[in-house]
């Protein structure tokens, strides 16, 4: 796992608007062969790569704060673990993300098709 990029998920997440917005599927086609289908393949994988590096970095963080006994006496909130959590909740959804990638031509992207040719 690189950190260097996980930050740089965050920071670049943090000035995303969390929210929906509708999209010309004609600007999305365009960006990549052509084919709407091809860009959002491209779209999904990314975002499926920001969601596990988001994810595995959400539970190495956690699991700082995991206890060796865990009693029902010496369960507790730990405000910390509660702030951090809450700051993975309010980052935009990975699909978002991979969009604002994509239109940003920050995506590097090829098909097997075009490699063979």
């Amino acid at each position: 796992m690189n950190i260097n990029r996980n930050n740089e998920i965050k920071e670049k997440a943090q000035g995303i608007d969390p929210y929906i917005v509708a999209r010309n599927l004609d600007e999305i086609s365009d960006l990549s062969s052509g084919n709407i289908y091809h860009s959002l393949n491209v779209i999904a994988r990314r975002a499926n790569q920001i969601s596990v590096d988001l994810k595995k970095e959400l539970t190495t963080k956690l699991n700082e704060f995991a206890s060796t006994t865990d009693s029902l006496e010496e369960i507790h909130e730990n405000k910390e673990q509660i702030e951090i959590s809450k700051f993975y909740e309010r980052l935009p959804n990975p699909s978002i993300i991979a969009l604002h990638d994509f239109f940003d031509g920050k995506i590097y992207h090829r098909f097997k098709d075009e490699e063979e040719k």
